[in-house]
């Protein structure tokens, strides 16, 4: 077999894999799209079709007609969007602090900041629930928002760290030169230079606390403020034998498709700021 026969045959493989892939992360929400877009009748055919034969948006307006589920996502814009600024302005310091302070035990002390997020969540759900019932944070934004920081900051301060580090230090040390202060050099020179990472970690963590469903489920026990995940989870027919299906993929369409627009509009920049220190030289 030439070398030629075998270039062609590598990038046939590589190409089905790809397909393969591709059609296997983007099937399910295909599903979901158009289950959200079929009325009852057809969602329990036994012979399901992949595009509905009556397209209907009725599911949609259900969701928001027949339960607040405007309510649960403005629950899941703030808490979600305070955790990601919150995480992001202790993670940046602490990050550059890591990166360019000579410190001793630095080495330990990134290993004891990942540690952190290792546990399982349910390990320390009991113990965390008696600290924000004594504290009175049960059913209130700062009983979510706490975890989720203490969650993600481990992973943001890796992150951040290691873009920190690859900036190039002659930048600092000639504005340093120019008079300009640690803290002034920081906010004008070393944030815009690191938008990238900044960027990618922002939306890894606000995705994260976005889908985050078990502590939000413990710790949020009243209607009016379930974010959406546990709104989703809560939803119920108008029977105990009923299960909207097409209510609940409509939702979960809603809940998913300004994740995938901010994902697509910022992808250069996650990639630049995730891939940041994988390539030398």
């Amino acid at each position: 077999m030439s070398t030629k026969t075998k270039k062609i045959i590598y990038k046939i493989v590589l190409s089905i894999a790809v397909i393969f892939v591709l059609v296997w992360c983007i099937f399910p929400f295909y599903w979901a799209v158009i289950s959200s877009l079929k009325p009852n009748i057809e969602l329990f055919e036994s012979n399901p079709t992949l595009w509905p034969k009556s397209p209907t948006f009725s599911n949609y307006v259900k969701v928001f007609q027949e339960r607040p589920f405007h309510v649960n996502i403005i629950n899941s814009i703030i808490v979600s969007g305070i955790t990601t600024i919150t995480t992001l302005i202790f993670g940046s310091f602490a990050g550059y602090a890591i990166a360019r302070l000579r410190m001793k035990g630095k080495a330990i002390v990134m290993a004891l900041i990942l540690s952190v997020s290792m546990f399982p969540q349910i390990s320390i759900l009991g113990s965390l629930f008696v600290i924000l019932r004594k504290l009175g944070f049960i059913n209130t934004y700062q009983g979510l928002i706490i975890p989720y920081v203490a969650i993600t900051l481990p992973l943001t301060t890796w992150i951040l760290q290691n873009f920190f580090r690859d900036l190039p230090k002659e930048i600092e040390e000639a504005a340093a030169i120019d008079g300009c202060s640690r803290l002034r050099t920081l906010f004008q020179i070393v944030f815009p230079m690191s938008a990238p990472g900044l960027v990618a970690t922002g939306l890894l963590t606000f995705i994260s606390a976005w889908n985050e469903f078990l502590f939000a489920f413990t710790f949020m026990q009243k209607p009016d403020f379930y974010t959406v995940p546990v709104a989703i989870a809560m939803f119920a027919g108008r029977s105990q034998y009923e299960q909207p299906w097409g209510q609940l993929m409509a939702a979960a369409v809603i809940v998913t498709v300004p994740l995938v627009v901010l994902v697509l509009i910022f992808q250069n920049r996650i990639i630049a700021g995730l891939s940041s220190g994988a390539v030398k030289g």
